[in-house]
């Protein structure tokens, strides 16, 4: 991208206030904490349903960037650099992506559909990238901010594009057809996905047709739901397993782990075998081929292709490494977009000072080698990595042009230095093209592997918190609870992400849990809700605020603040209005105050209180009392020492149901994981840990015999039995056993048998096709953890923070 300010302006309909019209911007951003951004970059100020990026502008300013596209103006700022202001930032970007479209006139594939998106497209570009320079989406880059930056990385080196589109609602995909403006479309699977934002099946199909209105062809499944949806005057090149009307009839079968499909196509019949045989893969390997089709492709180059297909590793994972490493496994892909994202999230979630980039040579990005690789050194300085390892015959010729850069022509030949590459205390960011095999590099630098894993979605925490952030008022602040290991799904990493999205505090039960986030590098304030005196030496060591809930525990404070020499240290009051758990009560008040005002060693940061019943709406008075308490205690206690402090009530439940008592700051937990107690609510969040494990042995039993201790199962037929290393030390109740629990394998129901051991449970897989070393869901989707919480009568809470620490903790994102 080179383009000027100049012609930027008419095209997003702006009006300029700045120095320099003609400056160059060769970058555009949306996020002000990526390192990448610099003076040539053009940043969008977006406004979101729970953010507004115009808050930032004077930090970007200070970091060197010269160039904003807002719609909110300051005229201060147009002494400091240049500023293209418009009706709607997101409107802007999205007219600059389709003007940016128009500069390029070769073909251009469009993918929409409910399903396989993602997998199409990664499967279309290694099918066709030994033809052409491909560009595409990065990962799942397919929203209305998403197309346009994917769209703004056409370089003048590319000569195919592949992009998708996903939208939850109407009036969303024309905005996105005029920006990728496709010659080729794919419409992948219509399922259930998204279904909330539209009144039905017919208007979901209607709307994602718009992406081709404009294409010379439109691939898909001929049905007759989407032929009654169709515009004449789009062009069809369509398969069918049962329309003989169809351009390409496709049968398949099949056996073992692979799939014949029998094809009749322009009169001829053949065969081509692909290794798959789930059906939705199967589905997605015959868009790619009606498109090698399309494109006129012999059919032994075609069955050549198809037969090096491979599951597409859609996560960017992060895991415990070896030598106190963490690790961030993006070993399945290398091009420049996808690098750029990969960076970004190795600065959200760094664990050390020090940052260690595994790469292998880049493919398809458009460029010249050497373009390419400046581009890269360039982008590695942007983001600080200390040490850049390359490994590839292409990266080794550039070695000059990364400070601190080892080079491997081979894997092999970095396997056979491991030992003295010393990885320790850093965060390692290993990134490969497949071809490279990095699984094995990743193998080496992990952690002893277990069977047995909780998965943390960190696309879905940022969902959750997302969600919550829209039912609060852009003034009032947010704390989130990451109490009791994030109530079971991993303490550290969950906080690297909260900062990352600039939430307000941290709340921890004990001093321990906030040592350990402070001594790993978490800057935000914490709030200790549950201070121990003999824990206040340690919070005041490590910046830790305490809650103050006694006049044992205030006194007992502002003595050991004293002989500290401590002015103003933060700590915050709880008040009890009703939980009779913590707090001042009433009474309590006065002493509280003479307390407060007789020293100066400490400082009132907020005032808060804790509700009993803001989940049950039948108590809905008892809350409110709660709440009017809250205000009469708290204004008495500002008005007596002459304070602002912040002051919160609201826990998850209340923020949804109290949305008058938000005050200063509301306080975040059980919600940002994924459960709410309004099943109303439920739909609207995303699941964020899934427990799984793998299936260790198989064996069948006859009738009469028994399974586990006590023989609380005894089979009354034949029974195919499976064992799962996970038990009760793992956090699976016992009670959950013989009969009362079930796991899925496959998507089937396979029920527990007998009584759940301390580090086992057998199911029963009569009816289910598996075998040994098969993934299991233990809870997740399905299970989910609100139904096994009803079906124990106990609450999610029990079941999330039951889930032992030797479980391994793994996070990824999409």
């Amino acid at each position: 991208m080179s383009l000027t300010l100049q012609q930027i302006i008419t095209q997003i309909d702006a009006e300029f206030y700045g120095k320099n019209q003609v400056q160059t911007i060769d970058n555009v951003s949306i996020d002000s904490r990526s390192l990448q951004n610099n003076s040539q970059t053009l940043f969008f100020a977006i406004i979101g349903p729970n953010y507004n990026s115009h808050d930032f502008i004077p930090e970007l300013i200070q970091q060197g960037v010269q160039n904003f596209v807002v719609s909110e103006f300051d005229e201060k700022w147009a002494l400091q650099a240049n500023f293209l202001v418009v009706k709607n930032t997101l409107d802007a970007l999205q007219k600059f992506a389709a003007f940016y479209r128009k500069q390029y006139t070769f073909p251009i594939i469009g993918i929409t559909g409910s399903n396989g998106k993602t997998i199409v497209k990664e499967w279309l570009n290694f099918l066709l990238s030994p033809d052409y320079n491909i560009i595409r989406s990065p990962k799942s880059y397919n929203s209305q901010v998403g197309v346009p930056l994917s769209v703004i990385a056409i370089n003048e080196q590319h000569n195919l594009g592949i992009f998708e589109a996903g939208i939850s609602t109407v009036h969303e995909m024309e905005k996105l057809e005029r920006i990728i403006r496709p010659t080729i479309g794919i419409l992948t699977n219509i399922g259930p996905a998204h279904d909330e934002g539209f009144e039905h099946l017919g208007q979901k199909i209607k709307e994602k047709l718009k992406l081709f209105e404009h294409s010379e062809v439109l691939i898909y499944n001929k049905n007759k739901t989407i032929d009654a949806f169709l515009n004449t005057d789009i062009k069809t090149f369509c398969w069918s397993a049962n329309d003989p009307t169809a351009d390409v009839v496709i049968h398949h079968k099949t056996y073992h782990n692979q799939t014949t499909l029998n094809i009749t196509f322009e009169g001829v019949c053949f065969k081509i075998k692909i290794p798959f045989a789930d059906e939705a893969s199967v589905e997605n390997v015959i868009q790619c081929l009606m498109v090698l089709f399309y494109f006129k492709y012999d059919v032994d180059t075609i069955q050549n292709r198809l037969a090096l297909l491979y599951p597409i590793e859609m996560r960017l994972k992060v895991k415990k490494g070896i030598n106190n490493t963490i690790l961030l496994d993006d070993s399945y892909s290398s091009d420049f977009q996808s690098l750029k994202i990969a960076l970004d999230f190795l600065e959200s979630q760094k664990q050390h000072h020090k940052k260690t980039l595994i790469l292998s040579d880049i493919f398809q990005s458009g460029l010249s080698e050497e373009e390419l690789y400046s581009k890269v050194s360039q982008l590695i300085v942007s983001n600080k990595i200390n040490r850049v390892i390359g490994i590839g015959e292409t990266i080794s010729k550039f070695k000059n042009k990364f400070l601190n850069g080892l080079v491997f022509a081979t894997q092999e030949e970095f396997i056979q230095n491991f030992d003295s590459l010393l990885f320790e205390n850093e965060t390692i960011l290993v990134k490969g093209a497949r071809s490279f095999h990095f699984e094995e590099i990743v193998s080496l630098l992990e952690e002893k592997t277990h069977e047995t894993v909780l998965e943390i979605n960190l696309n879905a925490l940022s969902h959750n918190l997302n969600f919550y952030k829209s039912k609060i008022r852009s003034q009032t602040k947010l704390m989130v609870m990451v109490k009791a290991f994030s109530y079971g799904n991993g303490g550290l990493e969950i906080a690297k992400l909260l900062e990352y999205h600039k939430v307000d505090y941290l709340g921890v039960a004990f001093a321990d849990e906030g040592i350990a986030l402070k001594t790993n590098g978490i800057k935000l304030p914490i709030m200790v809700l549950n201070p121990e005196s003999t824990s206040f030496g340690a919070i005041i060591q490590h910046h830790l605020e305490p809650e103050i809930y006694s006049l044992k525990g205030l006194q007992s404070f502002i003595k050991l603040a004293r002989l500290k020499n401590l002015k103003n240290y933060p700590i915050h009051i709880k008040i009890d209005t009703g939980m009779h758990r913590l707090g001042f009560e009433e009474q309590q008040l006065p002493e509280l105050m003479q307390l407060l005002k007789e020293s100066h060693t400490v400082e009132v940061k907020s005032i808060l209180s804790h509700m009993a019943t803001s989940d049950d709406l039948k108590f809905a008075d008892f809350a409110q009392k709660q709440i009017q308490l809250f205000e009469k205690l708290s204004l008495q206690l500002m008005r007596e020492l002459a304070i602002e402090p912040l002051r919160h009530i609201l826990n998850t439940s209340g923020i949804s149901n109290y949305p008058n008592a938000q005050y200063d700051m509301v306080r975040l937990g059980i919600g940002l994981y994924g459960i709410s107690n309004d099943a109303a609510e439920q739909k609207y969040l995303e699941n964020v840990g899934t427990l799984k494990s793998v299936i260790s042995q198989i064996r069948v039993i006859p009738a009469g015999d028994s399974v586990g201790y006590g023989r609380r199962f005894i089979a009354e037929k034949e029974t195919k039995v499976a064992t799962i290393p996970i038990g009760y030390a793992d956090g699976i109740r016992r009670s959950w056993g013989n009969g009362v629990g079930y796991v899925a394998i496959n998507n089937h129901k396979a029920p527990i048998l007998g009584s759940v051991c301390m580090d086992m449970l057998m199911v029963d897989i009569t009816n289910i096709s598996c075998t040994e070393g098969n993934q299991v869901i233990i809870f997740g989707e399905n299970p989910t953890v609100p139904f096994m919480a009803a079906k124990l009568g106990t609450i999610p809470y029990e079941i999330l923070t039951g889930i032992s620490q030797r479980v391994k903790r793994v996070f990824y994102r999409e």
